[in-house]
């Protein structure tokens, strides 16, 4: 009986090498894609390993104790923040290295110091004149190489000219470590207090609050814009033809480089309307700009999310159309649509290009307490911090790169839970 065409084209020795190279080939498809995936995988770690291991000691700092003794022969009661605080340092560090008595000791003694120690022991006498005579004890941050050395950055077997610290300020570091008058503690003001030229006083506090405040304005101007241009678009324009060219341009848009919107900031924003800069309220407009097509976007797509039946529903029992899309349709796609709000602004906070255009790189070193004060932001405050040189601001700079890693995840974090607590699934 002779072999049937079907029987003849799927069996045999020709059918089988076709089999097996069809496994073949998909085994070596299944086998770069998890070569990709392991690849991705290990310049993730890479890139989190290497931030962490240079960021995690800026969050702890050095501090020195002092017995501070206000006398009246250094600092005077008419005009106590005049006094001579160098003298009152030098004085409480000899009480604990008595053989620095040579010029040459004292100033490798201040040099363990940081300047806002002085300033800090300043501010104590001037604030409360009471002091005066009496003998107080106080923890003050240490300098930055002295800084780096306890953190283990300053190699000791070194020879003497090839490092920053000597061997005498050394001996008087170990000096002050035995006696328990040196300690290592976490590096609270780096989050509450600005920039500074000192890396060991320099923090991120006023960069959160300009972040905080620009992103406010980015908000309150992005997302009722942009909500409500989505909800025309997509519910009450009366033409296909040019919604098909406005929707092609907003596409467009959303993949213009940001720093275009910094240009354009620039030139509407501070050269034609002169808003002040470096101000929040420059950088949140501009934003804003750069996030409008995104929120809309992510808006008609929530829209046409909601079924036809809802709307039909709500027309059929005599609900006009304004009430159907503010009392059914936007309730209802507003879990989706929070979320894309929430992507963009974290998109937002991570920008800094179109920041750089509008000045807002200045060194600014108190806190912005509104909208118009000068301030800078997370990344413009990295980007500042990776181009000094000095030691303490490396791990400055990769600390904030972690906090700024953090906030991104935070949000990306509320925008899966909105989804995924609020979305209904038709």
């Amino acid at each position: 009986m002779a072999e049937s065409p079907t029987r003849s084209l799927h069996m045999g020795a020709a059918a089988d090498a076709r089999l097996r190279r069809r496994y073949a080939r998909e085994f070596r498809f299944k086998v770069i894609a998890i070569g990709a995936l392991v690849l991705t995988a290990l310049f993730l770690v890479g890139l989190l390993g290497s931030i962490v291991s240079r960021g995690w000691s800026g969050f702890i700092t050095n501090e020195v104790r002092l017995d501070v003794h206000f006398s009246e022969e250094h600092v005077s009661v008419e005009d106590p923040g005049s006094g001579n605080v160098r003298l009152i340092v030098i004085e409480a560090l000899q009480r604990v290295i008595p053989n620095a008595t040579e010029r040459s000791d004292m100033r490798a003694l201040l040099g363990l110091m940081s300047n806002g120690a002085f300033i800090e022991i300043r501010n104590m006498v001037r604030d409360d004149p009471s002091l005066i005579g009496q003998t107080v004890e106080v923890w003050v941050p240490v300098g930055s190489d002295i800084d780096m050395l306890n953190k283990g950055y300053v190699d000791r077997d070194l020879p003497e000219d090839q490092r920053r610290v000597d061997d005498r300020t050394i001996g008087y570091v170990d000096l002050l470590r035995e006696a328990g008058d040196m300690r290592t503690v976490f590096n609270r003001d780096f989050f509450t207090t600005g920039d500074s030229r000192e890396p060991e006083l320099a923090g991120i506090g006023g960069a959160v609050l300009g972040s905080f405040w620009m992103l406010l304005v980015t908000f309150l101007v992005s997302f009722p814009t942009g909500v409500a241009a989505a909800v025309f678009l997509e519910e009450f324009a009366p033409g296909k033809k040019w919604i098909d060219i406005i929707e092609v341009n907003i596409n467009n848009l959303a993949a213009v480089p940001s720093i275009v919107f910094g240009l354009l900031g620039l030139a509407v924003f501070l050269n034609v309307m002169h808003l002040p800069r470096s101000a929040p309220v420059v950088g949140g407009l501009t934003l804003a700009l750069m996030t409008l097509p995104t929120i809309i976007i992510t808006t008609r797509a929530a829209l046409k999310g909601v079924p036809p039946s809802i709307r039909e529903a709500a027309l059929g029992i005599g609900a006009s159309p304004v009430q159907v899309v503010s009392h059914h349709v936007l309730p209802l796609a507003l879990p989706r649509l929070l979320t894309g709000a929430i992507i963009g602004m974290a998109q937002a906070l991570g920008e800094s290009a179109p920041l750089l255009m509008i000045g807002m790189i200045a060194f600014i070193v108190d806190l912005p307490s509104g909208p118009l004060d000068a301030a800078t932001v997370l990344p413009v405050q990295i980007y500042l911090w990776a181009d000094s040189p000095e030691r303490g601001f490396v791990e400055k700079t990769s600390a904030a790169i972690m906090v700024l890693l953090a906030f991104l995840v935070v949000m990306n974090g509320i925008a899966v839970y909105l989804r995924q607590r609020f979305e209904i699934r038709w």
